[in-house]
């Protein structure tokens, strides 16, 4: 049988009948899957295959119980790729981007996917975001949308701006220029406004990963304390500071400034101060950069007083720590009581530590660490405060800011609002013209979409459209003279913020349709990687809720029911003598060694670590695919760790995948033919049954190599059961075709083939996921997880008369077990009853 013919005979099949097209206006329960679609780069990499192959194996799942499916596709296609892409091609970003749509496309077809085609849109068609465009002025009419100078991380040769976390040590994630701090006219969207209720609705979101839960919330950063001042009596301004931590203001030894704080202005800039500044300028603003930053300070020689005691002098320095987007761009510092702090005093020998907090019962050395503080501790050192604990200190202390008129309580976020402004060309146009008489006006609605300008020059310095000698100029909205367009262009998570709304009906005049919304919505399954856990999640939160607001959607404030985030795909490392990069590929292991296959030098194995083609650590999915086909791929791509942690690609594991899909071929040309008898076999009819039970229930847990482990076991039982004197060719036809149907989600091309082999005229596809009789599960026997070295290899079925010695001479035999075991020595064999076997292998 030839494999990849068999692919293409069922692609097709599958396309021309419109096998996964959802259905409109079903009476039947929907379920919407969706992979967080990809960026046209050219070519799809295994962390695509196994990102869409789960999400497969879930469509297809639920298709065959009955429900209704939406499993779309679609590109997020803007992006400034693109543009050093036609640049360095000398071509257009819009013919680069649509060439790679098409590439892909195919590519995803070969694998076999189940999407809904019809469906499919790209970020990058006017016909796409002339309605963000309506959207982003209906939120700018709402106050919603605002423009304000902001200092920004510039990329001085992308010549763009950065969000923090496209930082990377104080360079660029694309083009590894060091950033700059620049002052730019930023639009924004007020997603702080909705800071309350995405924290509160965190909670509503059970289907999702808790960690991401926990980023999110600490991302919006809710914090209860007070906002008050200190007198500069020097240059006759005040400080305001925000703390969490008010109660230990008699430990404060300083007030640190951001470095652009506007209070420097009125203070002697020293050359000192000014290096120092120029140096925090170069810093990244990312929270991780932040963490790891050794503390440092300049002192400016000026000295704010303490709110309940004007004789105590209090320096005022600038802080590499401290954001003027955060906050008020100024905290105060209590050395004694917060470990930054006192890191910053082992810098700087000026600033001492005055102990506020004291327990009894534990050891306190301030030469070592902070103390930091719990609300039950007892406060000393602290006037009106002592003797009280911390709670109550903190309540009294802001009542007393309040009384004295210095500050207030206050509820705060660590949430920024979304500068949503990108100097590039390959990006949706912001919809708004700046009149030098009229301001600021929203482009009108009859105007939509904005389009990019065609002919456009991209090799010159700064923003393409701003350089454009005509698009810019247009007629004002209100006065009819001449005005300038908006130059920049959106964030591309502005894109990817609405589009699981626009799939519902993605023919809608309107941006999306009510009803079809109301239907489909929430997306059941979102499935992408843990990377994108705050940014865009958090933005396609946000844009819901302010859909809902807006009127465009009727209910349903939270986009997605559940959250899978995918491991990612790890391949070894090699090197050369020279120190340079190997494809795994060309290499060959000789003994234990590693050498060259063409030039026979030897190479050095490195780490392990996600595939790059920076390191070489990449495959060609395109040559695999036709040196092994779709299935064995998708296969060994689901079966060799849960979904949600990493994948370690390996030659070896994908030729058992390949083996196992020929030898299923061979024994179903073999079973088909096999002569009738009357035997029964209870025993293998059970197993049927529990494994129809138990893989359904992993399918829903994610636990899709427990899935495909549990059904290789059914078939090696049918194998077993063909070639016993007495065999059961009732049961073993049964559990055949049940086998089949619970491998279709997981390799649906070679099933569907013998699927048909078996006589069956309606395929797989429109059949119904195969039910269990608890009846025939067997009671005297249970199901073990088979481990080697703690990782999974198969599961097995046992007799509760099995003793521990049959038990380990069982799974020493099992196939998928004896060839992780093969080369190595067993140690010791670990048996949790009923649960777990743990082979250990020395190698």
């Amino acid at each position: 049988m030839d494999i990849l013919e068999v692919e293409k005979k069922w692609q097709d099949i599958w396309h021309n009948n419109g096998a996964f097209a959802a259905e409109e206006n079903s009476d039947k329960k929907k379920y919407y899957v969706l992979e967080m679609f990809p960026y046209p780069s050219g070519k799809i990499h295994v962390g695509h295959l196994r990102n869409y192959a789960i999400g497969d194996v879930i469509a297809r799942y639920f298709r065959s119980t009955g429900h209704n499916v939406m499993h779309p596709m679609g590109w997020d296609a803007f992006g400034l790729p693109a543009e050093n892409a036609a640049i360095k091609n000398n071509t257009h970003p819009g013919d680069w981007t649509y060439k790679n749509i098409a590439s892909m496309k195919e590519q995803l077809k070969t694998v076999g996917l189940s999407y809904d085609w019809s469906r499919e849109l790209a970020s990058c068609s006017p016909d796409y975001y002339k309605h963000e465009q309506k959207f982003f002025i209906e939120a700018f009419n709402k106050g919603l949308a605002y423009q304000k100078e902001s200092m920004v991380n510039w990329d001085p040769i992308d010549n763009t701006v950065l969000a923090n976390e496209q930082v990377v040590d104080g360079r660029g994630w694309r083009s590894g220029a060091v950033v700059e701090k620049k002052n730019l006219k930023q639009w924004f969207l007020r997603i702080t406004d909705y800071a309350e209720e995405l924290l509160q609705d965190i909670d509503t979101l059970k289907g999702w990963p808790e960690n991401v839960r926990s980023m999110q919330k600490n991302w919006i950063g809710k914090s209860e304390g007070a906002r008050f001042h200190f007198d500069v009596p020097e240059i006759q301004e005040k400080i305001e500071v925000y703390s969490t931590r008010p109660e230990v203001i008699f430990g404060a030894k300083f007030v640190a400034l951001a470095y652009n704080h506007p209070l420097l202005e009125k203070m002697n800039i020293t050359p000192q101060m000014q290096n120092f500044i120029d140096k925090c300028k170069k810093n990244s603003t990312t929270e991780a950069a932040l963490e790891t930053l050794g503390k440092d300070c300049a002192f400016t020689g000026i000295n704010a007083v303490h709110p309940f005691n004007k004789d105590i002098k209090i320096p005022v320095i600038i802080a590499n720590f401290v954001l003027m987007d955060y906050g008020t761009g100024a905290v105060y510092g209590c050395p004694a009581h917060d470990q930054r702090d006192f890191e910053l005093t082992q810098m700087k020998k000026d600033l001492d530590l005055q102990q506020v907090v004291t327990n009894e019962k534990k050891d306190i050395d301030l030469s070592k660490e902070a103390f930091v503080h719990e609300e039950s501790d007892i406060m000393i050192n602290s006037d009106f405060m002592d003797g009280l604990t911390v709670a109550d200190a903190r309540s009294v202390v802001i009542d007393k800011f309040e009384e004295l008129g210095i500050g207030q309580r206050e509820v705060n976020y660590r949430l920024r609002d979304w500068g949503v402004s990108r100097q590039r060309y390959w990006g949706c146009p912001i919809p708004v013209i700046h009149c030098s008489s009229c301001g600021v006006l929203p482009v009108p609605e009859k105007d939509l979409p904005v389009e990019l300008p065609k002919d456009v020059d991209l090799t010159k310095a700064g923003n393409p459209l701003d350089n454009h000698p005509t698009w810019k100029k247009v007629p004002c909205p209100s006065c009819d003279q001449e005005a300038e367009r908006e130059t920049d262009t959106f964030d591309t998570f502005f894109e990817s913020s609405w589009y699981f709304a626009r799939f519902c009906n993605n023919n809608s005049e309107e941006m999306v349709d009510k009803q079809s919304c109301d239907y489909w919505m929430p997306v059941d399954q979102y499935i992408g990687g843990v990377e994108h856990a705050i940014l865009h999640l958090l933005y396609a939160r946000f844009f819901t809720k302010v859909m809902v607001d807006l009127g465009y959607i009727t209910k349903h404030r939270e986009p997605f029911k559940s959250l899978l985030t995918q491991g990612m795909v790890v391949h070894a490392t090699y090197k050369d003598t020279r120190g340079d990069w190997v494809y795994p590929d060309d290499v060959i292991n000789k003994d234990g060694k590693f050498y060259h296959v063409k030039t026979s030098e030897e190479v050095f194995k490195g780490k392990i670590e996600k595939m790059s083609k920076s390191k070489l650590n990449v495959i060609d999915l395109e040559k695999m695919l036709g040196d092994y086909g779709a299935d064995a791929l998708r296969m060994f791509a689901l079966s060799d760790s849960p979904a949600e942690k990493d994948l370690e690609w390996s030659a070896s594991g994908l030729d058992g995948c390949k083996k196992f899909i020929l030898k299923l071929c061979n024994s179903v040309e073999k079973i088909s033919t096999l002569p009738a008898t009357n035997h029964n076999n209870s025993k293998l009819v059970s197993l049927i049954h529990l494994t129809i039970k138990e893989v359904g229930e992993d399918i829903l847990s994610y636990r899709l190599n427990k899935a495909i482990a549990r059904i290789r076991e059914l078939f090696n039982s049918i194998l077993n059961e063909i070639s016993s004197e007495n065999y059961d060719s009732k049961s073993i036809s049964y559990g055949i075709k049940i086998a089949l149907q619970m491998l279709n989600p997981f390799i649906p091309h070679i099933t569907e083939e013998l699927w048909q082999k078996l006589g069956n005229d309606v395929p797989i596809y429109k059949s119904d996921w195969p039910k269990y009789d608890n009846k025939k599960l067997e009671s005297d026997s249970y199901m073990m997880a088979v481990q080697v070295n703690g990782k999974l290899r198969a599961t097995q079925q046992f007799s509760v008369t099995d003793s521990n010695d049959v038990i380990k001479e069982v799974v020493k035999s099992i196939p998928s077990v004896e060839k992780h075991i093969e080369g190595g020595q067993v140690k010791k064999i670990i048996i949790v009853p009923k649960k777990i076997v743990n082979i250990v292998v020395v190698k």
